[in-house]
């Protein structure tokens, strides 16, 4: 058994300001024709299929062209789970009618979760719930964090698993040790929004969605696909991709990581301003930070003749500290050495011999005007 394990699409998500919808949609064209050549036996979103729970139009209508062809036109089951930027409920509209067509939709977490059986393969849903949503479904105040909703909701599943068959999970939590990005909205604060690793032991392969990153973790058996697109210059770094999980008669699984080329890339360039105006031009998204003591005019107009999409842009200095001129101590330097301290204090830079000499330079001819 063959299927694309996917998460974190975020249909509809803005960065600094830019819409990223046309990005996602040439990356979800890179996934229809990665399925054609493919072909599995099922494609598994593991949540966050939007980036909020009351989506645009725009990315309602990409998400419904994307899933009619996969599911529909090249008749590929689909496995889908909500995720925290996702509405359960508006999510769950119609999952009951989409089974008729092998669109296995979870929305919401409820008492008995819809099992799909696909080749021989049971997939067990685990929509993301708070978890005061589990303490009240289960009827069990033992609930208090996320891990503690996981394990509740995993034991019950685990009492009714068939033991010779092959089970996979689907699920959106952030597992204890992952690594995180700036474009990932924090479940909880103090740790207890962590899920351990552990509770998803009963399962042959855990296909996870919520850490954008697809090394966010290391194991055996629990993965995250990380998401289709880099979401934050954070993530500059990551290799997007989906995996390709295969499952054979002995129950072995083998995980292929397959990269998908976006339509433009998330960078962040560091350099002299004189530097970056040398280098090739790009249509990719671009953070610059610049090295460049002195004042510059208009930076950012100008590298964006060079880079279009050019989002941000800072310098490369140290936060300033405090100055204090009022000390009796201060009061006994002479303006030389009261300046060096006022330059080291406000750009965390060094106060070079040649600094030294231009600004001595300076005071000395202030003084001769002064006298004149």
């Amino acid at each position: 058994m063959k299927f694309i394990h996917t998460a974190d699409w975020h249909l509809g998500k803005i960065v600094h300001g830019i819409s990223m919808i046309d990005d996602q949609r040439f990356i979800l064209q890179e996934l229809v024709q990665l399925i054609e050549v493919e072909q599995p036996d099922a494609l598994v979103i593991a949540g966050d299929l939007y980036d909020r729970s009351v989506p645009p139009a725009s990315a309602v209508n990409l998400l419904n062209e994307t899933l009619f062809k996969i599911n529909v036109e090249l008749n590929v089951p689909v496995v889908a789970i909500s995720g925290n930027h996702d509405s359960a409920d508006r999510l769950a509209f119609g999952a009951t009618w989409f089974r008729q067509n092998r669109f296995y939709l979870a929305g919401k977490m409820e008492q008995e979760m819809f099992c799909p059986v696909i080749e021989g393969v049971h997939f067990h849903c685990l929509p993301y719930a708070e978890p005061g949503v589990i303490r009240h479904l289960f009827k069990d105040d033992s609930v208090n964090t996320h891990h503690d909703a996981m394990k509740a909701v995993i034991s019950r599943l685990s009492e009714k698993m068939d033991p010779d068959a092959v089970h996979v999970a689907v699920g959106h939590a952030f597992v204890a040790g992952g690594q995180t990005s700036d474009s990932e909205r924090v479940l909880s604060v103090g740790g207890t929004g962590n899920v351990g690793a552990e509770l998803f032991s009963p399962f042959h392969y855990t296909a996870l969605g919520h850490l954008h990153n697809p090394r966010a973790i290391q194991h055996a058996s629990v993965k995250y696909a990380g998401s289709l697109l880099k979401y934050s210059f954070s993530e500059a770094a990551h290799t997007k991709s989906v995996a390709i999980v295969e499952i054979d008669e002995n129950k072995c699984v083998s995980v292929t990581n397959k990269a998908l080329k976006p339509v433009r890339d998330m960078k962040v360039m560091t350099g002299f301003f004189d530097e970056l105006m040398e280098a090739e031009a790009s249509e990719d998204y671009i953070k610059v930070l610049l090295k460049d003591e002195g004042a510059l005019i208009d930076p950012m107009a100008k590298l964006r003749r060079k880079f279009p999409n050019i989002l941000h842009l800072e310098k490369l200095t140290a936060a300033p500290s405090s100055f204090e001129f009022a000390s009796s101590t201060k009061k006994k330097q002479n303006n030389l050495e009261l300046f060096k301290e006022f330059y080291e204090a406000m750009t965390g830079l060094a106060f070079s011999e040649e600094k030294k000499a231009y600004i001595a330079s300076v005071l000395e001819e202030a003084k001769r005007e002064e006298r004149s």
